[in-house]
């Protein structure tokens, strides 16, 4: 069976949210998942429980996050030694789901380029079905996906400086 490439993009909320959903869904049909996460490096509410699930790997290929800075050498090192591992994971066929989580912000900051993110892609196991996720998803990777999906802000509390939230606070 054929795997997948989908695209998560948009500027609004629910991208990785959408990928660890479907990542969920996979891993209780006993699929394995990978997820890599690029440019994140801080904590994030996934890394308490997605670690705890039989089928799910999860690594981090940031130092926190330089969203509000450029990146440094170091986090170019980081982005490109975790698309190299990421590109042996999809050849290795080892996972049922890959999930580049991120991936598109690392490509509109120069990290890696696309010509690696692609040959990356290609070189996938054929069965492996892929998510990529991230804002500024370039058009030479939406034309290649075989699903895209753009989440569009309409509104949102950030926009009322409410800080971030998981979503169930009391």
């Amino acid at each position: 069976m054929r795997g997948y490439i989908h695209v998560y993009t948009g500027n609004g909320k629910g991208k990785t949210t959408a990928a660890l959903g479907l990542s969920l869904r996979a891993a209780a049909a006993g699929k394995k998942v990978y997820i890599g996460q690029f440019v994140k490096g801080m904590h994030y509410s996934e890394l308490d429980l997605l670690p705890s699930i039989a089928n799910i790997t999860l690594k981090q290929y940031g130092r926190g996050c330089f969203i509000y800075t450029d990146p440094t050498e170091e986090d170019i090192a980081a982005a490109r030694a975790g698309l190299s591992e990421m590109a042996r994971i999809l050849n290795s066929g080892e996972y049922d789901l890959v999930v580049l989580d991120e991936v598109n912000i690392a490509l509109y900051y120069g990290l890696f380029s696309f010509e690696d993110l692609k040959a990356a892609l290609l070189q996938r196991a054929e069965q492996v079905e892929v998510v990529l996720t991230g804002r500024y998803a370039p058009q030479e990777l939406i034309d290649m996906a075989d699903l895209v999906t753009e989440m569009r802000e309409i509104k949102h509390y950030y926009t009322m400086g409410v800080e971030a939230r998981t979503g169930i606070e009391k």
